[in-house]
């Protein structure tokens, strides 16, 4: 008997977590953070050390009570990436049960950074698994790893081998024909698995509504080369923000500011942390082309040196959403004692995270810079989720027995839901749209 509990992530974007259990094992698949009511609750985006009870009551951290008779049968945490709405709570959580955790190798240097960073101390081992790897977990249950393109490196879906059939969890990703960095995802297992007995599809809705192909990174990229290396920048300041996670991203930028012959800098706690474990995975090579700043000390001493060179560094900080304790928004307000003058370029290499905490901090960010009369540059980005042909795709090469709608809303999984409907799948039978908390027997 296979049950899944969608723990969290059903009702909303964030949280992410689902237990599967075979048997008497459970596995728990993603176990993320909520950033908006996590950001409101610390005034954070970064991963700081506070209480798990009352984050899980600010709706920051998934309701693990939820699978509370099943606490002590969880064999494993399996996050798919590094992001902190799949990692995040982990450091908050896994001390709840007796398992280790295993990822990729990118995805556990970031686990390790944050755990060493605020000096949180978890007792689960992280350890790492390459992506189109297998790993016998016990005697009933094999985890296999399948690399897939997102907007951070070494992202999976994670297929569980069971004897009453597999189980493919596909959460965060995007069938990226031509990456910026890394391989194209991997068609072909999902294929050889369609031929197989996929039980359940538990699957990325967020963008299921969206009725095309998600863009490839290259067009993100050459969007930046336009405004980067096609608009007048001289004697000017230019500040790119963008996802600290998004390593493709940041060597696109970094390419082109070398061909704009800028100094570069990063500026900012998270964007660290994510080049770090770039670096150390031998994913990109940033330190002998960047400068990296950490702290407010470091960063306002820096800024002090490139308002007397105007027009000499590519300054790349985080606060794309508009976080009131990001570097960008230090640098509008004053905090830093930086000062913008009209006509310099800031350049948002992002969306706007549709909630309402994100678009009022996004409003008022932007409302800010304007009074400096600066050139600003929105949605420099395409989206690293798949849209409703990819998931379309992804149906038919996986042919699941059963799908169920994750990673958002209910207008999201609803439309997944429709999708697989057209598809000749039928609502209530074999398409399931849950709530946090709900839980079905397959």
């Amino acid at each position: 008997m296979v049950e899944i509990c969608t723990v969290g992530g059903y009702n909303e974007v964030g949280k992410n977590s689902t237990a599967v259990k075979i048997g008497d094992e459970a596995y728990i698949l993603d176990l993320g953070i909520h950033l908006e009511n996590y950001i409101k609750y610390t005034q954070d985006e970064d991963i700081i050390d506070v209480h798990p009870k009352e984050l899980m009551e600010a709706g920051a951290v998934p309701d693990i009570s939820l699978i509370d008779d099943w606490k002590n049968d969880v064999k494993m945490i399996l996050p798919t990436h590094a992001h902190l709405d799949h990692v995040g709570a982990i450091p908050y959580l896994a001390n709840n049960f007796r398992a280790n955790v295993m990822c990729t190798p990118f995805t556990s240097e970031v686990l390790k950074g944050i755990l060493t960073e605020d000096k949180i101390k978890i007792n689960s081992r992280v350890k790492s698994m390459s992506a189109n790897s297998f790993f016998q977990a016990s005697g009933n249950v094999k985890i296999e790893f399948i690399h897939m393109t997102h907007s951070t490196p070494h992202t999976v879906m994670i297929a569980l081998h069971t004897k009453e059939g597999i189980i493919i969890y596909a959460n965060d990703f995007k069938f990226d024909l031509f990456p910026t960095l890394g391989k194209k995802p991997n068609f072909k297992r999902l294929e050889e698995l369609g031929k197989q007995n996929v039980l359940a599809l538990v699957c990325d809705s967020t963008y299921a509504s969206d009725a095309r192909k998600m863009p490839s990174e290259s067009v993100a990229k050459q969007m930046l080369r336009e405004i980067m290396l096609g608009m007048d920048s001289k004697n000017r300041h230019v500040v790119v923000t963008t996802f600290s996670s998004h390593i493709a991203r940041l060597n696109s930028i970094v390419e082109f500011g070398q061909k704009m012959n800028r100094k570069i800098v990063f500026m900012g706690r998270s964007m660290a942390k994510y080049v770090r474990a770039a670096e150390s995975t031998g994913i990109a090579k940033f330190t002998n082309k960047v400068e990296v700043l950490k702290y407010s000390g470091q960063i306002k001493r820096k800024l002090k040196i490139i308002a007397k060179d105007r027009g000499k560094y590519l300054m790349v900080a985080t606060g794309h959403q508009g976080e009131p304790n990001s570097v960008l928004s230090k640098m509008m307000n004053g905090e830093l004692k930086f000062k913008f003058f009209p006509e310099d370029h800031i350049i948002f290499s992002c969306r706007t995270i549709p909630t309402p905490t994100n678009i009022e901090n996004r409003q008022r960010l932007e409302s800010s810079l304007k009074n400096f009369n600066v050139r600003i540059f929105k949605d420099v980005h395409q989206s690293g989720h798949a849209a409703r042909e990819d998931l379309r795709d992804l149906i038919n090469l996986v042919k699941p027995k059963h799908i169920i709608p994750a990673h958002g809303e209910p207008a999201m999984l609803n439309a997944l839901a429709d999708l697989a409907a057209e598809m000749g799948y039928k609502k209530g039978e074999n398409v399931h749209v849950m709530g946090n908390g709900e839980r079905i027997k397959l």
